[in-house]
């Protein structure tokens, strides 16, 4: 139940800042071209992709909870930080450490929830954790528009950042001490 309400705030604070906001951000702050805008957004899918191939280098040294959380806190810093980037190529660095570092998490996620169930458990686990995720990151879409419909173009990403902040700090505290099963 934690885990799911836990990754329920994470899909949620997510869809605040979903590619479709994220490139209305590109064009209301910075003026930015579609063109552009595009070619951002391949360069952060790599590095997203790069990020899930470092994931398990890094969990194996740090552990699993510490690289889902600690990898996220400073991606989700730098989300916060280019709401407030007073040039384009700041923004831009900012969101490509972010994006070489939020997806992290992923397939630690999985790994760890994997880890901390029996076998019996796994596949129904899996879909009590997912199902929440899916619909919390349906709703927020909704509120992230809103909010840069009202004008407050920063607002999204610094609740996006700051939700996902206190969903790291809550699943550290949370699970730190968490050990894997022994089949």
């Amino acid at each position: 139940m934690r885990l799911a309400l836990l990754f329920s705030v994470d899909s949620f604070a997510g869809g605040l800042t979903i590619n479709a906001l994220m490139a209305l951000w590109f064009f209301q702050r910075f003026d930015l071209s579609l063109a552009a805008a595009g070619s951002f957004f391949f360069w952060a899918g790599l590095l997203s992709a790069a990020s899930k191939l470092i994931a398990p280098w890094v969990a194996q040294r740090i552990g699993l909870v510490n690289t889902m959380v600690f990898t996220h806190i400073q991606a989700s810093v730098c989300l916060i930080a280019a709401a407030f980037a007073p040039s384009l190529q700041l923004a831009f660095g900012l969101l490509f450490v972010r994006a070489l570092l939020s997806q992290m998490d992923v397939p630690v996620r999985s790994a760890f929830v994997m880890e901390v169930v029996t076998p019996e458990e796994r596949a129904a686990v899996v879909s009590f954790t997912a199902v929440p995720r899916s619909l919390a990151l349906a709703i927020s879409p909704t509120i992230g528009g809103a909010l840069f419909t009202a004008g407050w173009l920063a607002a999204p990403l610094v609740v996006c950042g700051v939700l996902k902040i206190g969903y790291d700090l809550a699943l550290w505290r949370a699970f730190r001490d968490t050990q894997p099963r022994r089949e």
